[in-house]
């Protein structure tokens, strides 16, 4: 792998998860990676460390997207180190899993700033330092097509996203810039496992076998899917939204997990 060989990318949130990943996969292909991160210093320096293993090289830069002041340090300090960028990842999200008739005023501030604003104003910061053309990409979620409990702030935050990267893919194809989102389902995370733990949650053993594929995607799948947007073989894809989940956005009750015989669908490997 050598296609990602001396491009610049800035992920944010890449300290653990997704953005963990994904700095590994273009750090394989000779990437420079931007490694953002809110708090956990160690944890960034640590995917410092893999990447450069792995045969990037990679800064470590602190910044809490939600804030504006920090976003634009964050390019300032990418732009003073390495000049330029190549793709701007928007994957560090935010928000409160709550029923809509308990989200607050702060809930609603932080959820926008951190994901729809943090994406804007990055975009606009990327764009301009994409002096070679680029790709941006946006993590999303299936919450932005479809209503489950407690997801309504951050659903409808990322569809909004979805939104942006239609017309930002219209309007950034003239300066050779792609705009493509990837919306995951169910994945193994810290995010996900946060949220089956909110009191309340209909547990995870109840949810995953109404999923086509039988279980939770990860995150080395999304960020195959991710590096994929930013490789040679996704130049003419932008304005889109990839779905990485499973089959689960297709389905809908009845469920066929739920269908009883003659209907159920059996095991094609049975003895009939």
């Amino acid at each position: 792998m050598n296609e990602f060989t001396d491009k610049v990318a800035l992920i944010t949130g890449s300290s653990r998860g997704i953005g963990r990943i994904l700095a590994h996969h273009l750090a394989r292909g000779g990437a420079r990676v931007v490694v953002n991160y809110r708090k956990n210093a160690d944890l960034a320096e640590q995917v410092v460390r893999e990447v450069e293993e792995l045969g990037g090289k990679a800064l470590a830069v602190q910044a809490d997207v939600e804030r504006a002041a920090d976003l634009d340090r964050l390019f300032d300090e990418a732009a003073g180190a390495l000049g330029r960028l190549d793709f701007f990842v928007s994957n560090a999200a935010a928000s409160a899993f709550k029923n809509i008739l308990d989200i607050e005023e702060h809930h609603l501030d932080r959820t926008f700033a951190t994901n729809v604003k943090a994406f804007v104003l990055g975009a606009q910061r990327a764009v301009r330092m994409m002096d070679r053309g680029g790709r941006i990409v946006a993590v999303t979620s299936y919450g932005s097509l479809r209503a489950y409990p407690t997801y309504a702030n951050l659903g409808a935050a990322k569809a909004a996203i979805e939104t942006w990267v239609r017309y930002m893919g219209a309007e950034f194809a003239r300066y050779g810039i792609n705009v493509n989102a990837v919306n995951g389902g169910v994945i193994e995370t810290d995010s996900s496992e946060y949220f089956y733990n909110v009191p309340g949650m209909p547990p995870l053993d109840t949810v995953l076998p109404k999923i086509p594929k039988g279980r939770m995607g990860t995150a080395e799948e999304m960020a195959e899917t991710i590096a994929f947007l930013l490789s040679p073989g996704a130049e003419y894809i932008t304005g889109q939204t990839v779905v990485v989940d499973g089959g689960l956005s297709t389905v809908a009750p009845p469920f066929h997990q739920d269908a009883t015989p003659p209907l159920a669908l059996g095991d094609l490997r049975a003895p009939q």
